[in-house]
């Protein structure tokens, strides 16, 4: 067993190096916004991008969420084609539905050595909730990607909200009241857009906590996303590159404005 995982590492450390060597260099901007305390970073997922970046660029200890799925060997191909590629063009599904088992080693290898904690939509929850606890409490940044296949708009979809709960729970546990921090993640500009946290009220009802927070964090991702140059947002969907949207439309855009991509 120990041989295994020795092997299973060395393969991870030669994929992420592999990985960092190819993916565009990525920077993080806005740092100052950065609590010193662990907190929780809340992004668009802009596909694979968003855990990349997280990945390899973001500073200090972080742990980011991940599709629980995809850590185990059997769960990999039924989630991987759902996820990623059912909305390719049936007459290209085969390839995908073969692809999904082939991916399933790799994928197992990466989410379990990477910075990252599973998440669940069954009752392994609870180990999500444990595990985003514990790393919080020891000093970890925590960074969720929330959206689901319903669109708020051109920059970001809706998110579910139970992640919430997390700020919830660690008060209970420490007595803090825990900041979410909105990030946009912009591929195309090759930066990462870290906005002003917001702490979360231990008083409110944690409905109201839900609602409040997700508006927030919508609504400032897409105020810095609206604030750079124009350019191709990476959305959550995983759609043909022609299809992808401008932050700012065509129509909106002026005479002396230039469009950079």
């Amino acid at each position: 067993m120990a041989v295994k995982e020795t092997i299973s590492r060395g393969i991870f450390k030669a994929i992420r190096g592999l990985v960092k060597l190819f993916y565009p260099r990525t920077e993080i901007q806005g740092l100052e916004n950065l609590p010193q305390e662990p907190s929780l970073i809340v992004g668009n997922h802009s596909q694979m991008n968003g855990p990349i970046i997280c990945e390899l660029y973001f500073p200090g200890k972080c742990r980011t969420w991940c599709a629980g799925q995809m850590m185990h060997l059997k769960e990999v191909p039924e989630y991987a084609f759902q996820d990623f590629w059912s909305q390719k063009p049936k007459y290209t599904r085969w390839f995908y539905k073969c692809l999904s088992y082939v991916i399933a080693p790799l994928s197992v290898c990466i989410f379990n050595h990477a910075k990252t904690i599973g998440v669940y939509r069954d009752a392994r929850i609870i180990s999500t909730f444990k595990n985003t606890i514990r790393h919080l409490c020891d000093g970890c940044h925590v960074i969720i990607f929330p959206e689901h296949d319903a669109p708020h708009n051109h920059i970001v979809n809706d998110f579910q909200d139970k992640f919430i709960d997390c700020a919830k729970l660690y008060y209970k546990r420490t007595g803090k009241a825990l900041n979410f921090v909105p990030v946009y993640i912009a591929p195309n500009l090759h930066t990462a857009f870290l906005g002003e946290p917001t702490p979360f009220h231990p008083e409110a009802p944690i409905e109201e906590e839900r609602t409040r927070l997700c508006r927030y964090l919508m609504d400032q991702i897409t105020a810095m996303a609206l604030a750079q140059p124009r350019h191709k947002v990476v959305p959550y969907r995983n759609i043909p590159r022609k299809q992808y949207p401008y932050n700012i439309p065509t129509e909106v855009t002026t005479d002396h404005e230039t469009p950079c991509c």
